[in-house]
């Protein structure tokens, strides 16, 4: 056999050629089952060392939207058999260009990434020095699918934490709720937003005017000029009454006891007393100058002149109260409006923690190194053979040698320059 395997490259035998080198293979069997060994060792090593991972998946369907535009479309695609092409086009139209597109791509937005690398600090986690190698490193252990038949969306991330895997496909449906409300431009929203900025305007102009009237109420002592009004004249008639019977009854002690008897004295002072009291209660017709601050009302003349802008002032106090509480009921109502008309991503199956490892698979892995290294090892037993029979002036052994020749040169090269 031996001589038969030696006359093989020479072509004098008529041995097949798999029989030849399955024969030369078994002769370096001791060698072939030690590298079997050894790399059935090494990888066995090398497998057990990888962390395992673990892989959360999640499932969401995206929200219907469809204008008025898009139903009508949708009605042409429905009687395509009629349109021809342009029924087709439409059906091919709407199929493509829908929300589930739209929300895969917002999953894997920089904005997206960004907020879950701040939130988990991935970039410590992920030993990277820069959020660019984190975003990546993190959008190669996730995966997002979407069925263009249902429309449903598959989120699946790798993690070696099984509980943090979760988290973070958790993560990755509230910031795609979130991205989708702050993107969201429906007319609720914007109705929203319009009586949001109307009402604080409102609300500024109402605090001013309540200032200017508690303001001018307070310099003038008026808090309600009808109630003030009534009261002054009832006590300004009452004042008057006080003087006629004190008058009549000093004409009756004057004709009785004359002018210089005490009784009418007093009745004299008392009389002038009452008169100053109803002249400072009446007052003058000059302009307003506002309360000294001693008196608890206003003067009656001054009443007339002080309901013009006391009413105005009051009108503007009213008229802003009115606004805001109207505002207000419409600013509740646009809130729930919103509310009703913000697309919510309506999820299927939430992310939940992974009980079984999803890589590495150990065993098969063992495998797959121990027969490659086999293979390997099998190969250059081939090749050697190959090469140690080939004739010294074979062109193929001399370009070889003077390639190994022209390497080991500038490999000696550079450690003489070292």
């Amino acid at each position: 056999m031996a001589t038969v395997i030696e006359t093989a490259h020479t072509g004098e035998t008529s041995e097949p050629l798999w029989l030849t080198r399955t024969w030369l293979l078994w002769k370096r069997r001791v060698m072939l089952a030690r590298v079997t060994a050894c790399a059935f060792v090494i990888s066995f090593a090398i497998v057990f060392a990888l962390p395992k991972q673990y892989k959360s998946v999640a499932r969401v369907m995206p929200p219907e939207q469809q204008s008025s535009g898009a139903m009508l479309l949708a009605a042409m695609a429905a009687r395509s058999g009629g349109l021809g092409p342009l029924g087709m086009l439409a059906g091919g139209m709407l199929s493509e260009h829908s929300t589930t597109a739209l929300l895969v791509d917002l999953l894997k937005s920089s904005t997206v990434s960004g907020h879950l690398i701040d939130r988990f600090d991935l970039q410590s986690l992920y030993h990277c020095r820069y959020r660019v190698d984190t975003a990546k490193k993190l959008a190669h252990r996730t995966k997002v699918t979407d069925d263009r038949k249902s429309g449903v969306i598959t989120v699946e991330v790798v993690d070696t934490d099984p509980v943090r895997a979760r988290d973070l496909a958790q993560a990755y449906l509230d910031e795609l709720n979130k991205l989708v409300i702050a993107t969201s431009t429906s007319t609720a929203r914007r109705e929203r937003v319009f009586i949001e900025q109307r009402l604080a305007s409102v609300e500024k102009d109402l605090e001013k005017a309540q200032v200017d009237l508690s303001e001018f109420s307070s310099k003038n002592s008026t808090i309600d000029i009808k109630e003030q009004t009534r009261a002054t004249v009832d006590a300004g008639a009452r004042l008057e009454g006080e003087v006629l019977a004190a008058q009549a009854e000093l004409e009756s002690l004057r004709q009785i006891y004359g002018d210089a008897n005490v009784r009418v004295r007093e009745t004299e002072a008392r009389i002038a007393t009452l008169k100053g009291e109803l002249g400072k209660m009446a007052g003058s017709y000059e302009p307003v100058s506002g309360n000294s601050g001693e008196e608890l009302s206003p003067q009656l003349r001054q009443l007339p002149r002080l309901a013009v802008p006391y009413a105005d002032l009051y009108r503007k106090v009213r008229t802003q109260e009115t606004v805001f509480e109207l505002l207000t009921q419409q600013y509740e109502l646009a809130r729930i409006e919103e509310a009703k008309d913000i697309p919510i991503v309506s999820v299927i199956d939430a992310p939940g923690v992974p009980e079984k490892k999803s890589f590495p698979p150990r065993l098969l892995l063992v495998f797959l190194l121990t027969a490659m290294s086999i293979s390997v090892a099998a190969l250059c037993v081939l090749l050697e053979d190959a090469w140690n029979h080939l004739d010294a002036t074979d062109s193929r052994r001399a370009l070889v040698g003077e390639m190994w020749t022209a390497v080991h040169a500038r490999l000696r090269a550079k450690r003489g320059v070292a």
